[in-house]
């Protein structure tokens, strides 16, 4: 039997794949191993995931490399898709540290527990931020070179580079995905749109940083997941793959349409400094993964911020 270890779905993106995946394959395991830090809400998770026999739950941090190997020595795990990351860059520049603990030490445990145990692949979810930024025209592709701004960004570099490493040298199965931003149900308030939701939920203004020009291409959660999937159980190893939502907007343009979206007018907006090494834009190009897996995205932004905002208004 195929048993999945997946690392950190109490989380956002996690949560949402769990609630898909473990429903649609009873004859899959899936083993949930979560640290339960700041950002987890086990409420994410559906009672029907909850009560699956396919499903069971570990509390361990994947720093912990003793806790870890038991984990495998109880489930006789398969495969690992690995979600888990330090992933807010505001915390990131507060506490680099955590970020290279978690987002590279924690990876290195997997992967050595991967070889020990001898499993079969390795999938690392990673994000367009490990690009850097680029100007108003062009696109990332997954050859373009790795080139971070921010502490969180670098410890996500240094994981993917572990992961190809590790490939090349020690011949594991992997493959990689780099996702632009997500949203949808379930993502923790610190992030820019149900951050913004709840501000203007209690009537309250939004700051936004510097000259509200930042670029961000919007992906809804499902269609990340859904590509992670045609991913890890379709692509070549030591395939990478950019994901992204065809939904390119500036953070200006996302504040006017939550702006519109809660009956909110412009006198809601305020300034705030910039952050340090804030990058521009984001963009990527995924034509890889359409040609390649004949995947692309299906939900379009301006639609459901709709079901977004009655998520986390009710």
């Amino acid at each position: 039997m195929q048993k999945i270890i997946v690392t950190w779905w109490a989380w956002f993106i996690g949560s949402n794949f769990l609630n898909k995946y473990v429903i649609l394959h009873p004859e899959i395991t899936f083993i949930n191993v979560d640290c339960l830090t700041y950002a987890w809400k086990l409420e994410n998770i559906s009672e029907e995931v909850k009560s699956a026999s396919n499903y069971f739950f570990e509390k361990v941090d994947i720093r912990d490399t003793e806790k870890l190997e038991e984990v495998f020595i109880r489930n006789s795990p398969t495969d690992i898709i690995h979600f888990a990351a330090e992933s807010h860059v505001d915390n990131s520049i507060k506490n680099p540290k955590l970020f290279t603990e978690t987002n590279v030490i924690g990876t290195q445990n997997l992967l050595d527990l991967y070889r020990k145990y001898g499993l079969k692949r390795f999938h690392q979810i990673s994000t367009d931020e490990v690009y850097g930024d680029i100007p108003n025209s062009g696109f990332f592709l997954e050859t373009t070179p790795l080139n971070p701004s921010s502490p969180y960004s670098a410890s996500k570099t240094a994981a993917d580079m572990l992961v190809k490493a590790y490939g090349r040298t020690f011949k594991i199965d992997y493959t990689i995905t780099r996702c632009s931003n997500n949203y949808g149900p379930n993502q923790d308030n610190e992030k820019l749109i149900p951050h913004f939701i709840d501000l203007l939920k209690n009537d309250k203004p939004v700051t936004v940083y510097g000259d509200w020009s930042n670029i961000r291409d919007r992906l809804f959660v499902e269609d990340h997941c859904d590509a992670i999937w045609e991913v890890f159980t379709k692509a070549q190893s030591g395939s990478t793959y950019n994901i992204w939502g065809n939904n390119e907007y500036s953070n200006l343009e996302i504040t006017k349409i939550l702006l519109k979206e809660m009956g909110k007018d412009e006198s809601y907006i305020s300034f705030v400094t910039d952050r340090p090494g804030h990058d521009k834009r984001y963009a990527i190009d995924a034509s890889k993964i359409k040609d390649e897996l004949w995947w692309e995205p299906k939900v379009k932004f301006d639609g459901w911020i709709k079901t977004t905002i009655a998520f986390y208004t009710a």
